[in-house]
């Protein structure tokens, strides 16, 4: 294996109760980091856990009350992770989540502690995925720990990149270029990616990248509204991006119902994309195609499928 190349890992997650909605605990092979995961049926089985009355970090996620469809975090941390996430629990109603993050050998100090609640909370909030209702942005700075400590848990925050996307909380996972880097002309920030395209007959078009494993829409693109299909699985989706000025109306004859992308937006799958683009239920494997092609986006991936099999 060559340096830089990635590698595979093994987590490990284990249902403690023995049922899929219960306290669950989490980790990965070889990492001191550990991890319990609770509703909040179950909190109280998390907070009795011997491993969670340690020094660590906690988490505390649900939705978002101010914005629909979004996530909203809390991040602390304390010397008893039980006694902190409990008091933290009180003053919220917002969340139905909570993640422990604590050591298997408790050997993580305050002065850790604290500064990957520092570091958790600044990242987050680059991320830009969740809202957070920390009030303040603690100072890495001020959390002086040793060069090799400091060095230690990032390595730390690398796995939590790893585990906590796994266990359904993505906070800490960067937004793809052609999202953020807006700045740039489209060509720029999506080089070397295969575009895909919606041409409706209505005339509504749009065009969309794929980049590590998030749909993006480009700005530009174009959407159908009222169209008046019941069956419409995203409209809560499309409610929020016309709620955040992200679909705002398309200049246009009075009567058209259309509306356009004013800003780039990651989907979670082509379907929901071509949902949101054709105001009704589709399968987004067969509408997105090749941008100046005939393909469709499931037999593009089929295609590809094809190439990694022969090569390996």
């Amino acid at each position: 294996m060559t340096v830089g190349e990635t590698f595979g890992r093994t987590i490990q997650p284990f249902l403690v109760d023995g049922k899929p909605t219960g306290l669950r605990k989490a980790t990965i092979h070889g990492w001191t980091g550990l991890l319990f995961v609770s509703g909040a049926s179950a909190f109280g089985d998390l907070t009795a856990r011997d491993e969670v009355d340690r020094t660590g970090v906690y988490i505390l996620s649900g939705p978002d009350p101010d914005k629909a469809g979004g996530i909203r975090v809390y991040i602390g941390s304390g010397n008893s992770v039980a006694e902190r996430i409990k008091q933290s629990a009180l003053k919220r109603d917002f969340w139905e989540t909570a993640i422990t993050i604590t050591t298997s050998d408790d050997d993580m100090s305050k002065g850790h502690a604290e500064y990957l609640e520092a570091r958790l909370i600044q990242i987050t909030a680059q991320a830009g995925r969740v809202s957070l209702d920390n009030g303040t942005q603690p100072d890495t700075l001020r959390r002086r720990l040793p060069e090799a400590d400091v060095a230690n848990m990032e390595q730390f925050l690398a796995n939590l990149r790893i585990i906590l996307p796994v266990i359904g909380l993505e906070m800490l996972k960067q937004q793809p270029k052609a999202v953020t880097q807006t700045e740039q002309p489209v060509e720029e920030r999506t080089t070397g990616e295969v575009q895909f395209e919606i041409r409706h007959k209505s005339g509504v078009q749009a065009t969309a990248v794929e980049e590590d494993g998030e749909f993006i829409v480009l700005e530009g693109s174009e959407a159908l509204s009222g169209t008046g299909y019941v069956q419409q699985s995203y409209s809560g989706l499309k409610e929020k991006l016309i709620t955040e000025g992200v679909l705002v109306p398309q200049d246009g004859p009075v009567g058209t119902n259309k509306m356009r992308f004013a800003a780039p937006w990651s989907f979670n799958s082509p379907s929901a994309a071509a949902a949101v683009v054709l105001d009704r239920n589709s399968n987004g494997r067969i509408e997105w195609k090749v941008r100046g092609a005939n393909q469709t986006y499931h037999d593009w991936q089929q295609a590809q499928a094809s190439k990694q099999e022969a090569i390996e």
